[in-house]
């Protein structure tokens, strides 16, 4: 079977360029389940109700997010109220929503989401080693396909969290950077590695923001807000082709499309 990871939608160009490209790419690919990154959907900061009912028009299977999935009040009730969207599973207690989601194919297959968030050059968080271990611990056993959005910063803590679960889980995608990395590999366990996705938007500024916006904060070290830039927008994700009766990776593909429409 194959698996679909789209990687941080950005503002309403991320959004646009979804809305053209997914449909056609899960049709011209075969893909069975596909997971989407929407933290930056709005604005790029955090989702509204509305941005997520746009979304669901779209062939989504499950949602993931990042520790900008905050960042807009009026979304985070849909966290507690959508089983399919998720937060990482590593903020402590007491906070809405949860962070593993079990979905499956139209087949039938079931496909486990597990969303974690990074520790090093970011929060102050639980560790993601160890809800990852707790969480996996707690499917059932017939449960064998599994993807990872690991929403971190540091390139060695994705790359480390790959390793860890080798042979536990089918993929573990880095998100957070919205940089791709050109490091796509099946590790010896049988997990699909990338340890940042990029992300699904405008690339003609920085990480997905107006350029000259952004210079202005390196430049000035004063608080400037941010507005996502435009143009050359493209679509970043992975395509994993995974033994469903196993939940080991056979092949994985870095996707970087241009969005020709924008």
């Amino acid at each position: 079977m194959k698996l679909l990871f789209v990687g941080d939608v950005v503002g309403k160009p991320g959004r646009r360029a979804l809305s053209r490209m997914l449909p056609s790419l899960v049709d011209k690919r075969s893909i069975d389940y596909t997971v989407v990154n929407i933290e930056n959907a709005a604005g790029g900061f955090g989702v509204t109700p509305e941005i997520l009912r746009e979304l669901d028009e779209l062939p989504i299977d499950c949602f993931s997010s990042g520790n900008h999935i905050w960042d807009k009040r009026e979304g985070l009730q849909l966290l507690d109220q959508r089983a399919d969207f998720l937060r990482p599973a590593n903020y402590p207690k007491g906070n809405p929503g949860h962070g593993l989601y079990v979905g499956e194919t139209a087949a039938g297959i079931p496909v486990a989401t597990l969303n974690l968030e990074g520790c090093v050059f970011m929060s102050n968080l639980d560790s993601p080693f160890a809800a990852a271990d707790r969480l996996l611990a707690e499917l059932p056993a017939n449960v064998k396909v599994i993807l990872v959005d690991f929403h971190a910063e540091a390139t060695s803590e994705k790359q480390a969290m790959a390793f860890h679960l080798d042979g536990r889980v089918s993929a573990v995608f880095g998100t957070h950077t919205h940089v791709p990395t050109a490091d796509e590999r099946v590790l010896p366990g049988g997990t699909a590695l990338i340890t940042d996705v990029g992300m699904t938007g405008p690339y003609d500024g920085i990480i997905g923001f107006r350029a000259d916006r952004s210079l202005q904060r390196f430049l000035l070290q004063t608080h400037v807000r941010l507005e996502v830039a435009k143009k050359d927008v493209r679509l970043a994700g992975a395509v994993v082709d995974v033994d469903e009766s196993t939940g080991q990776a056979r092949t994985v593909e870095r996707l970087l499309l241009p969005d020709y429409a924008s």
